[in-house]
């Protein structure tokens, strides 16, 4: 079964399209099979993959709303393991139209059931809004990855984020996890993003990915040509980076995946020691 990350914070500006992209090309590239799937009506990640909205015939808009099997919109991209289950700017409607509809936080939940079994990772990229979206991303997914700059500004805004993260696990989702925080747009020479990291690193221990996705001129450029950086440049410090966060996440599936073969091989011995009351 694939595990499901969702790409989230409410902020604008903090490298959340830039992440899902190039997570999941990066994942690709290390030969797992993936998904990315996108729930921002601005449609950046195609884009970013060298898709144009225009071209896109089944959208995450039909999926969601007139629940179209998720299959009729997946295509394929540059990279042999990825794939993109692509939106359009009609996904704006799906806001409006999904507030009366049944079952419309788990819309997406049920569309990606179909394709679980196909795929190692499904990355979900969401729009900058906890929206109705949102929360089927949210409701969907096995964790939740937050990219974060390094400013304050963020620290407030993460607050919120993990407010509505905690309400989902509660009311809809009690199995989704924190899969970690992502310092990005991370400049060795600002005092300010030094500080900001040892806050984040101090509050949330353990839960901050080890690699920071630096400020980097070609992880910038990659988008206008239509390409995730691993394809525009492999050896740029953002390329680099993003190559290390998906390792991050292949060490921790392997050791998920560990954890749950041995829990399963455990076998209680039959019957009591003598002298032991239950």
């Amino acid at each position: 079964m694939a595990r499901i990350i969702a790409v989230s914070n409410q902020k604008g500006g903090v490298g959340k399209t830039t992440t899902s992209v190039n997570i999941a090309a990066s994942l690709a590239a290390a030969e797992k099979k993936v998904l990315l799937v996108d729930l921002d009506p601005q449609a950046n990640a195609g884009s970013g993959l060298g898709i144009s909205p225009e071209s896109i015939q089944t959208s995450m808009y039909q999926v969601l709303v007139d629940e179209a099997p998720i299959k009729s919109a997946i295509l394929h991209t540059e990279l042999k393991c990825l794939n993109l289950a692509a939106a359009n700017q009609d996904l704006i409607g799906a806001e409006i139209e999904l507030v009366t509809a049944i079952g419309r936080e788990v819309r997406l939940k049920d569309a990606l059931a179909q394709v679980n079994d196909i795929y190692d990772y499904i990355i979900i990229d969401c729009p900058p809004a906890l929206g109705i979206l949102t929360v089927n991303a949210l409701t969907a997914a096995h964790s939740v990855l937050i990219p974060m700059q390094c400013e304050y500004y963020a620290m407030e805004g993460l607050s919120q984020l993990l407010k509505t993260v905690g309400l989902i696990k509660r009311r809809l989702n009690p199995d989704l996890e924190r899969e970690g925080i992502l310092l990005t747009m991370y400049d060795r020479r600002n005092n300010l993003c030094h500080q900001v990291e040892q806050d984040i690193r101090t509050h949330f221990q353990g839960e901050v990915f080890a690699t920071v996705i630096p400020r980097n001129v070609r992880l910038s450029e990659a988008p206008s040509h239509g390409k995730p950086v691993i394809l525009y440049d492999i050896n740029s410090t953002g390329a680099i980076a993003y190559m290390e966060v998906a390792r991050e996440l292949i060490r921790r599936q392997t050791a998920r995946k560990t954890d749950a073969k041995q829990s399963q091989n455990f076998a209680p011995e039959q019957g009591q020691p003598k002298g032991v009351q239950l």
